[in-house]
């Protein structure tokens, strides 16, 4: 089965994202931040299949892409059409976010997001 997001591979970097999750993180939000991270150190273990890993960088390419169905520049509308893909990438590879990916996660979200708040995350931890 051909990845839906096989274009959006080649658009994934780690700086690249960094770079993304930088300049937009409190547009974005934590929610959002929150499942960019769970994805990306889900695609870190070493453990996570290979079609899995396929679905992540496919998802986390779109987030990075300039171009997307609605542009990032508005606040929360912009990321909607983001945060249902990011949210389409991790419930298909939610098996692969075990404990230790979550900690990592939110230890991240809190060097970024100074006013964080666990309750925020639990929609997200959720659809886990």
């Amino acid at each position: 089965m051909k990845n839906p997001f096989e274009e959006y591979i080649k658009r994934f970097s780690e700086a690249n994202l960094w770079k993304k999750i930088r300049s937009y993180a409190n547009k974005a939000g934590q929610q959002t931040v929150y499942t960019v991270l769970l994805l990306f150190y889900a695609y870190r273990r070493s453990d996570t299949p290979l079609w899995a890993k396929n679905i992540i960088l496919g998802t986390l390419g779109y987030f990075i892409s300039p171009i997307d169905a609605l542009p990032d520049l508005t606040p929360v509308i912009g990321y909607t059409d983001d945060m249902g893909v990011l949210s389409f990438g991790l419930v298909t590879i939610a098996c692969y976010v075990n404990n230790d990916v979550k900690v990592k996660a939110k230890a991240q979200l809190k060097k970024w997001f100074k006013d964080y708040n666990e309750e925020d995350l639990k929609p997200i931890d959720k659809q886990l």
